[in-house]
This record gives C-alpha cells, structure tokens and sequence, in this order.
C-alpha cells in the first residue's frame, strides 16, 4: 500500500564510536572481564560499575576508598564502584565484600589491584571535577557499567565536565601542606639517621664487652672503646657526636629544616660509619682469637 502525498526519504544511521578511556591490551582487558563475571556472580546487584583504569590508585587512598590489593604487584587496577543508594553498606557487608574479593583475585591474577569506592563518593569526585574522577574517566575502561560510567566519559570527551571553585581550592590548600610534609620527612629522616649511628655504636660497644652507653655520651665512649684500641679510625667519634647534636636540634626545633645537599652528606656520614661497625662485629671475633692466642 502506497500513501499519497507522502516522500520516502532513505537514510543510513551510523553509529557513534565511543568517546573517551584508552586502549589497553587484550591480555589486560580479557582478566579484567574474567575478574568482573566473577565478582557480578558474587555481588550481584551491589555493584553498579567496575572500571578498568590507569594510575590513579594512589590517588584515591586518600578518599573513603577500600583498598584490596592482590598478593602481586598490582599491575591491574580494577575500580569497584558500590551501589550505596538503594543498598545499605553495613560494616558487615563490607567486610565480607573485601574477603570474597581477595579470593576472587587470588583466584584470578595476583596481577589485580582492586580499590572500591561508594557510588556517592563517586559521583561527588565527578561533580567536583575532581582530578582523581577525571582521571579515572580519562583512562578508564567500563568492564561494569549500568548506565552512568559511559555518559560522563562522553561529557568529559565533549569538555562539559569542567572543575568547581571549590575543587581548585582545595586541591590548591593540599600545595603548601605537600611541601610542609616534604620538609618534615627530610627532619624525620635525619633523625633516623642518627638512630641508625647509635644502634650501631651500642652494637659495638656491647661487642667489645661493655654495657651500651647513653646516646648523650656515646661519642666519648666510642672515643674510649673503639678508637682508643684501634678498631674504629678515629674521625668517627666526630661522626656520632654531630649526629646526636643534629638529632638533639631537630627535636628540640632549633633546627627547622635540612636542605638537600646536607641531607646527602649526612646519609652518606651515616652510611659509611654503619658500614664501618658491620666490618668491625664481622672482624672481631677472628682479630680477638688472635690476641688470646698470643696472650
């Protein structure tokens, strides 16, 4: 049957090719999938995504994020997106979540490297332009996907995904703390090093037969003990008394801050006297059969 009046217009509908993520390789994408076909088996409906992505895993550490690592190396990331909306995430849940997903990695590829956040945590990273969300978006691969992870990949792609005054804010506010930190863990490191001179000047002492001297007089001791008799060379009371008055420093915050290069200089100080302590417990026990022998 014909309608008059009417024009049949042909058209093809193509189809879109899907916008944003990466390649990754077969290998990669076929553990991925085997991993999600167990896991939706197992959780079913508590999942609402699974996502294949890059480098981010360390990133999001320091979100509400439940991390289960594989007993590999973690070359796999796998994101777990939970449904907290219309499911209640008791600790009990969640705790037989993380135990069946270390199974199912065990049982997969220790390869995997499995990080799980809530869907509203999620969501609220994308809102936010977050850089952690961008990224996970940038380079993820939906292995799980009901109906969420796709679109927003497209919005991103399509650069309507753009960050709020308050994300760049806070992302700025973590700057100054990075370098505060930076600064703090070359001090903690310092001080580590002086342990590390006083651990081994009361290993020696105590090889040589004496009671382990106070920090504070260690210097003295080693000048008395080790030097004296001629196992250490005699610069390294000068070592252990300039690393007890660094430590003493720091502690009591006259010192605020070691620069890089000192920083350097002191580990190789720390280094070469450790290195010298090890030679001598190695050493003594032959050179003090052989003064007994001629005893």
């Amino acid at each position: 049957m014909k309608l008059q009046g009417v024009v049949m217009v042909e058209f093809q509908i193509k189809k879109k090719e899907k916008q944003g993520g990466r390649h990754y390789p077969k290998t990669v994408l076929d553990i991925a999938y085997e991993y999600g076909k167990k896991a939706y088996k197992e959780f079913g409906q508590l999942i609402k995504g699974m996502v294949l992505f890059g480098s981010a895993t360390r990133e999001l550490d320091r979100l509400d994020a439940q991390s289960t690592p594989g007993m590999g190396t973690g070359d796999i990331d796998i994101l777990v997106i939970l449904d907290d909306l219309t499911i209640q995430l008791t600790p009990d849940v969640l705790e037989a979540y993380k135990i069946i997903s270390e199974k199912l990695v065990a049982s997969t590829d220790k390869r995997l490297h499995i990080t799980t956040l809530k869907f509203t945590t999620f969501w609220e990273l994308i809102r936010n332009g977050d850089p952690v969300g961008i990224n996970i978006l940038r380079e993820g691969h939906a292995i799980i996907d009901t109906g969420f992870f796709d679109p927003l990949q497209a919005l991103l792609a399509q650069g309507r995904i753009l960050p709020t005054s308050e994300a760049v804010h806070a992302y700025f506010a973590k700057a100054p703390r990075a370098l505060h930190s930076a600064r703090m863990h070359l001090l903690q490191g310092a001080v580590d090093m002086y342990w590390a001179v006083i651990d081994a000047t009361q290993s020696a002492i105590m090889r040589v037969g004496e009671m382990p001297p106070n920090p504070k007089n260690a210097a003295e001791v080693v000048r008395e003990k080790l030097i004296k008799p001629g196992f250490l060379p005699k610069k390294f009371s000068r070592t252990v008394d300039k690393f007890y008055k660094l430590a003493k420093g720091i502690i009591h915050r006259e010192i605020k801050d070691v620069k890089g290069d000192d920083y350097h200089e002191y580990l190789r100080e720390a280094q070469e006297y450790v290195d010298a302590v090890r030679k001598f417990l190695d050493d003594y026990p032959r050179k003090h059969a052989k003064k007994q022998k001629k005893e």
